[in-house]
């Protein structure tokens, strides 16, 4: 048996893990779901002990699939939404929540009860924003941090720890106080090169007590991806996950970064070495990121860096993003009038939901191009929760056009098809900022459960007029959390290294027929009419 590594990716609902061999095949997976909190206020919240439980669960279960023994297993990484851990200097957990409930010491990313800190950062204007393509966003930790301070006085006052959720299952797992530069940098306005935390910036924003603590409570020692921590997992960690004691513990990647990691550097079948800034990441899970590596520093309004060293070590990365995606059409379709009955039907046949939906809308359209030709007359903005980029507006709301009162299996169709081009104009918007600012990869490598949708990628492709391409692994994101245990573990040197020896590229998408492509360009003219709208009923009722 060769070496085998590790990849735990904790999202929003569920953790899973992967194990994989030294050519990056998957040999093993599982999941465990997850505790979370919804409340009022757009308050979301989870527990750090039920994540590392959940963890364990999918470590252990996915060890028993690949039939392994723990003596094989030689590194193990984590990645994981951008949620705020808070422990106290004991390390046990300290409440986020109202309710006082200790359990809940986590805020979700996409919890926004920091609107107004976030707006507050906003208005400094101060220099760091540069790097975040101007403006702040309440998924970021700084304003999480701010309400803490103003509404919960005694959490900020005892927290001995504040941790990015994949940071705080690299601590867990070693023991190790490192952060990744892929999290401080991404989310929480460290910036590398430039004198990493900036003390004026959180003096402006009330945040002065880091500052005189020297960032003790946030991390003082930032290293890259995939750097080895500490003496790797420790007794206890090692025992909860049935490893063996000192396996390596890679530096952690938020989770879809760990994706672009595990799906930009695959072979493609030429032999010839991969240039990572030819390739876009697009990540599609309940949120979706959009990620493109340049060799210099390139700033985009409304898209979050450049980031050094925040995804692939050594070069500069710029993200953009949709708040939700793959809960957005989640959320189509659960209120539409058919969802019961296709539900029923799909369950009948052994598939979910959205799978039935495609088979039926395939098997109509002749293939996946043609089947955006359905959601001709219905259009849908599909930002329930915001905007994240270009126009970083988290005030931005869902607008659906076009409805009537049918509410059969083929107009749930029809919805389906007009959310996922609503998504991919988001995409498209994106893409179209990238390249206005000289960012140009002409290929979407497409991660996440939705990448094995043809349909999904076809309109992908079809809106944005680049390649889209399929990972050969069917789970980049894991694969990406695994290559941080593999160079941890010293089996490749760099990130580099293990991108093109343990992935590679499967499918392309088909080229764009001429008659679709005029298609899209002309039905996003309706999204940006949309959004217009959107943004001009919010000014209105501002006034009211």
């Amino acid at each position: 048996m060769r070496q085998a590594y590790i990849g735990v990716d904790v999202g929003t609902a569920s953790a899973r893990a992967g194990v994989f061999d030294e050519a990056g095949k998957l040999l093993g997976t599982a999941k465990h779901p997850l505790k979370v909190w919804h409340e009022a206020g757009d308050i979301v919240e989870q527990s750090s002990e039920d994540i590392w439980a959940a963890c364990v669960a999918s470590v252990r279960g996915a060890m028993r699939e690949a039939a392994i023994s723990a003596d094989h297993v030689k590194g193990i990484g984590f990645d994981a939404t951008c949620s705020l851990v808070v422990l106290d200097r004991a390390g046990r957990p300290l409440t986020v929540s109202s309710s006082g409930d200790a359990a809940r010491n986590v805020v979700v990313w996409m919890d926004h009860r920091a609107m107004e800190e976030t707006q507050f950062v906003n208005e400094t204007k101060d220099d760091v924003l540069r790097y975040v393509g101007g403006l702040i966003s309440p998924e970021m930790e700084v304003p999480k941090l701010m309400w803490l301070k103003r509404h919960l006085r005694s959490t900020f006052d005892d927290a001995g720890h504040f941790f990015d959720l994949a940071d705080y299952l690299s601590f867990r797992a070693s023991g190790s106080l490192a952060r990744s530069t892929c999290t401080v940098t991404c989310k929480w306005t460290y910036v590398a090169g430039e004198g990493g935390w900036s003390e004026r910036f959180f003096r402006r924003v009330g945040l002065e007590e880091f500052v005189a603590e020297r960032y003790a409570r946030i991390g003082t020692e930032i290293v890259p991806p995939g750097a080895s921590l500490a003496r790797g997992l420790t007794e206890h960690a090692a025992e909860d996950l049935g490893l063996q004691p000192r396996t390596a513990v890679g530096a952690s990647l938020i989770d879809a970064h760990a994706g672009g990691v595990g799906a930009i550097g695959g072979r493609d079948g030429t032999g010839a070495d991969v240039d990572v800034c030819k390739r876009m990441a697009y990540i599609m899970g309940t949120s979706a990121c959009i990620m493109a590596t340049t060799v210099a520093p390139c700033f985009v309004p409304g898209v979050w860096g450049p980031y050094y060293s925040g995804m692939v070590p050594g070069f500069w990365l710029n993200e953009g993003g949709q708040s939700a995606a793959g809960a957005a059409i989640d959320h189509l379709l659960r209120s539409h009038p058919a969802h019961v009955e296709v539900e029923a039907e799909a369950k009948r046949e052994g598939v979910d939901v959205i799978g039935f939906l495609e088979k039926r809308i395939l098997a109509r359209a002749g293939d996946p191009g043609a089947a955006a030709l359905l959601a001709r007359h219905v259009h849908v903005l599909p930002e329930f929760i915001g905007n994240r980029s270009p126009y970083a507006d988290p005030g931005s709301r869902a607008v659906i056009a076009g409805l009537d009162l049918d509410t059969d299996t083929a107009a749930m169709e029809r919805l389906f098809v007009a959310g996922l081009c609503g998504l991919a104009y988001g995409l498209a918007d994106v893409v179209d900022a990238f390249e206005a600012h000289g960012v140009d990869g002409k290929t979407i490598v497409m991660g996440g459960g939705a990448s094995r949708s043809p349909l999904v990628r076809q309109i992908m492709a079809d809106t944005t007029g680049y390649i889209v391409a399929l990972p050969q692994t069917q789970e980049p994101v894991l694969l990406g959390a695994a290559m941080l245990g593999a160079v941890a573990s010293g089996a490749h040197r760099t990130i580099n290294e293990a991108m093109a020896a343990m992935s590679a590229l499967g499918r392309l998408s088909e080229p764009t027929r001429p008659e679709m492509a005029d298609f899209h360009r002309t039905k996003r003219k309706v999204h940006r009419m949309l959004r217009d709208l959107d943004r001009a009923s919010r000014d209105t009722m501002r006034c009211k």
